[in-house]
């Protein structure tokens, strides 16, 4: 019925244990020991997610290939088998859709998991726009539990429990594997900007969600050598706010193309068409308005959704969409969009907190040093 709770096949697992919230119509993890502990944990070693909320739909068929070029804006005819890509779909003015990633499993056959708040939304689009073309589209939502296992000694704390070499799954690639004797499908990809998998566990539905709890089981127990940790949505928030990733419905919208966004590596101009491919070429020829940025704050406060950006003529040049305490950091940090002249790196901003101005500059993304955090780290835990 409408506007009824849902849980996901791990709600029992930790119904006891865990702080709960309600996001996408599902009861979840807020966090468990709490938000900053989670948060530390996945940059300094490893944390577990609950993420079964995520939608998750099979596209298959001769023409699959073909409809997804046509449906996103990234290029899938680059994709060998078990590889992934991160993309965008827009409607016909360019507005963000969803941002979602794209496995190939076979020639014939891709995984595509987007974001939860858009289930409904996106399985219609992808229905909508598929006449014509020779290719099933299947909703697994309901029959697939999901969590992504990520941080530095996330490689580690699965190898403790799979016989498969998990080394040779490089980034955004995938491969079917077994863990704790449960086949999956493993996907070396994330949503906190660190190292890390995604597991698919097929065969574990709502109503008979034995693999799911089976294996969070596990795979928290390999972790524990390692200070490894149950990590909720607020940790996830956080995470990649720091990483610069960005959420559906607060920093993009169809109100938002990829390229105010930041998301130009996406859109594959080259294609022959796609939808929304016209309005984007417009607005390529003629240059963005605004443009997403980061926010690090250089004074006391916290910034949030909607704040007011000033330049130093303490003229509104923009808002922002996201914002939080860095964990890592330990100091506001977010993101938001301003005017494209003045989204520079390290230029003097401030955002107006509760009626006072705070001193902050725009950075890049990361904002953490990425040769010390991060997927790309050059340090060694």
């Amino acid at each position: 019925m409408p506007g009824e709770i849902r849980r996901t096949q791990l709600y029992q697992a930790y119904k006891q244990k865990a702080k709960l919230t309600e996001f996408a119509g599902f009861e979840m993890p807020l966090y468990f020991d709490g938000i900053i502990p989670e948060h530390l944990s996945v940059r300094n070693s490893v944390g577990v997610f609950d993420i079964s909320h995520m939608g998750r739909v099979m596209v298959a068929g001769v023409d699959s290939e073909r409809l997804l070029n046509y449906v996103i804006t990234n290029d899938v005819t680059r994709l060998g088998p078990n590889s992934a890509l991160y993309s965008v779909m827009c409607n016909d003015s360019g507005g963000i859709i969803d941002d979602f990633v794209v496995y190939r499993l076979e020639s014939e056959r891709f995984l595509v998991v987007f974001n939860a708040s858009n289930r409904e939304k996106d399985y219609n689009w992808f229905l909508r726009n598929s006449k014509g073309f020779k290719a099933e589209i299947r909703d697994m939502s309901d029959n697939v539990a999901m969590l992504a296992v990520q941080g530095p000694n996330a490689s580690r704390t699965l190898q403790k429990i799979s016989t498969d070499d998990l080394t040779k799954i490089e980034r955004f690639k995938c491969a079917s594997a077994r863990l704790a004797g449960i086949e999956v499908f493993l996907s070396r990809t994330g949503y906190t900007g660190e190292d890390g998998f995604e597991v698919f566990i097929w065969e574990a539905s709502a109503a008979k969600p034995d693999n799911a709890t089976i294996l969070w089981g596990n795979i928290l127990e390999a972790g524990r050598v390692y200070g490894g940790e149950p990590c909720g949505l607020g940790a996830r928030d956080t995470l990649r706010l720091e990483a610069g990733l960005c959420l559906y419905g607060n920093d993009i919208d169809e109100n938002t193309t990829p390229f105010e966004a930041g998301l130009n590596f996406v859109v594959k101009m080259q294609k022959d068409n796609f939808i929304g491919k016209n309005a984007l070429q417009k607005q390529k020829d003629q240059g963005i308005g605004r443009k997403r940025v980061g926010i690090v704050m250089m004074e006391q406060g916290i910034p949030r959704p909607s704040f007011q950006i000033l330049n130093g003529k303490n003229e509104e040049i923009g808002h922002l969409t996201s914002g939080t305490f860095s964990p890592l950091l330990k100091l506001g940090v977010g993101m938001g969009y301003v005017e494209a002249s003045e989204a520079l790196e390290g230029n003097a901003v401030s955002v107006k907190i509760r009626g006072k101005q705070a001193k902050a500059r725009i950075a890049a993304f990361p904002l953490y040093d990425a040769e010390k955090y991060g997927y790309k780290r050059k340090i060694v835990v």
